[in-house]
């Protein structure tokens, strides 16, 4: 279809154009089915952290573990990303998350499983991450026309968030049923939708243009990039905000739930989950909108809604009005993240795509670790409450401080 007759597609059609394209159609369905066994992985894991050990010290190293390789790597699977054939680079990273989940299920099912081992279960599933991210990422422009790539950006988020809001709630219920192994063993059988859809793809994904020189060449050419664009590393760093609040939050769900709540596995399920539907309802709303210059104003305003539903959350005392404030949450959340990865891909040449993409995917995922494990041994001394109130606090104030500068941006400044 020619990319300006998109605009006379009905409203509906409109929001899911991007998936009129065979290659990205076969992402996308099996991103849906993967991703939601990943999900329940996360919550498994985490609830069976709690329960061998009680302890937010322990949540928080586990998590640490699974995404600190993203911190410290993702920058070097920038410049794979952007050296090799992307899908598959990602046919390999996949299998190997398949076999991390094997591991897992099997350790678990045969009750070998501690938290010594799990933390190394995690390290080798973050190690998998730091370089599938920026593949990721960097291959999404492989699949669609320029014209749908924020709509595909916009769904792939609602991918991700459709399984946010079904995985947790699925997983809960299952861990009560039949226990944290058989949960893992469902998420390794998940995998075999992503990688078959990989596998059936028709689509060159090798970077386009020739990459000179070496790799640190190669690396420090993405950092200056960014560093010469004052719009893309503001974004960038209000997402880095971002990312240390969510995983506060994240890491203390557990001990909130209990020690707040009263509730149980099944309960963590259903919190995690509300925060995933608020997360798919601000990718749907995503991708209505085209991208560009226009979205700095609304990632503005969403990390101010985020800051002050995290601010409410832990003060309240009943789960039915609990539910709605992280709806709210994880819709400011989503909606920071998916706009600033949206405007990045429309601005950023295909060449150095990999390596601006991974400078992200440091920043939004890798400090995740950095803000768990400050968040669990924060958590642990002051009590989860405080800790996630300090939590919206900071991301109220990177909000507003945001909200002042992005409006030259967005009047045309660079």
């Amino acid at each position: 279809m020619i990319p300006h007759l998109v605009t006379h597609l009905p409203g509906p059609a409109r929001m899911i154009r991007s998936l009129r394209h065979r290659n990205f159609r076969l992402y996308f369905f099996g991103q849906v089915l993967s991703l939601n066994g990943t999900w329940m992985q996360s919550v498994a894991q985490s609830w069976l952290v709690y329960r061998l050990t009680g302890s937010g010290t322990w949540l928080g190293a586990v998590m640490f573990a699974n995404l600190i390789p993203v911190l410290l790597l993702s920058l070097v699977g920038g410049v794979v990303a952007d050296r090799f054939d992307r899908r598959r680079l990602m046919l390999l990273l996949h299998f190997l998350a398949m076999l991390q989940a094997v591991t897992l299920a099997t350790a678990t099912l045969q009750g070998w499983v501690t938290p010594p081992l799990l933390l190394l279960l995690a390290l080798w599933l973050g190690l998998v991450h730091a370089f599938e991210v920026p593949a990721r990422h960097a291959l999404m422009a492989s699949l669609v026309p320029r014209a749908d790539l924020p709509n595909a950006i916009a769904l792939n988020s609602s991918a991700f968030n459709i399984a946010r809001t079904v995985g947790p709630a699925l997983a809960g219920a299952l861990v009560a049923w039949v226990g944290e192994g058989w949960v893992f063993a469902l998420n390794a059988a998940t995998f075999l939708g992503v990688l078959a859809g990989l596998a059936w793809m028709r689509v060159d994904a090798r970077p386009s243009g020739e990459q000179r020189g070496s790799a640190w060449q190669n690396l420090k050419e993405g950092l200056g990039y960014v560093r010469s664009h004052p719009t893309i590393r503001a974004v960038i760093l209000l997402v880095a905000l971002l990312s240390m609040v969510a995983a506060v939050l994240t890491v203390l769900m557990p001990l909130v739930v209990d020690r707040r709540f009263g509730g149980q596995s099944l309960e963590l399920g259903l919190f995690l989950g509300a925060v995933g539907l608020g997360a798919l309802l601000g990718a749907i709303n995503l991708a209505r909108k085209r991208g560009g210059r226009t979205l700095l104003p609304s990632i503005a305003r969403a990390a101010l809604l985020a800051g002050a539903g995290l601010l409410l959350f832990p003060l309240v005392s009943w789960q039915w009005l609990a539910l709605p404030i992280l709806v709210v949450i994880g819709f400011g959340q989503t909606t920071v993240a998916a706009s600033t990865n949206t405007y990045i891909q429309m601005e950023v040449p295909d060449l150095l795509r990999g390596r601006v993409m991974s400078i992200f995917s440091t920043l939004f995922i890798g400090l995740m670790p950095l803000g768990s494990l400050l968040g669990g041994a924060v958590g642990d001394w002051l009590g989860p409450v405080p800790t996630v109130v300090a939590a919206g606090m900071a991301m109220l104030a990177g909000g507003l401080l945001f909200l002042a500068r992005c409006r030259p941006c967005a009047a045309g400044g660079r």
